[in-house]
């Protein structure tokens, strides 16, 4: 495709007060993910890589093959929107990556997840 991409990513993201611990410092966080394909054909999604960094710097990788343990197909138009979880062990964090995607006539590129935050309600102004 061209160097625009054509593909958008949007994120919200929710604490999970009912899942964290922080007297173990485990805070739990829920994120959507909305997936649009602007482009003009069908898309895959292949594999995720995310950074998850707290407020201690403590970093964490994940990668691996699709998510929520699917390799969706987006079709023109369309969007995939799913929920995941993260935890870290402070009350704020950052995640931020990318997915390994596949245009339908076999060509594979990034698409870049911007950072965003993960943080307790009102720790953050």
């Amino acid at each position: 495709m061209s160097s625009s991409n054509p593909i958008q990513i949007d994120v919200t993201t929710r604490y999970l007060e009912e899942q964290s611990e922080p007297v173990s410092k485990r805070f739990a966080f829920a994120y959507t993910i909305a997936i649009t394909n602007n482009g003009i054909s069908s898309v895959q999604l292949l594999n995720r890589h995310w950074k998850i960094t707290d407020d201690n710097n403590g970093a964490e990788e994940v990668k691996g093959e699709g998510v929520i343990g699917k390799q969706p197909n987006i079709a023109p138009g369309e969007t995939f929107t799913y929920t995941s979880g993260a935890l870290i062990k402070t009350e704020v964090g950052t995640m931020q990556g990318s997915y390994e995607m596949c245009w339908a006539d076999g060509v594979k590129f990034n698409a870049a997840i911007a950072p965003f935050l993960l943080a307790i309600p009102h720790t953050v102004h």
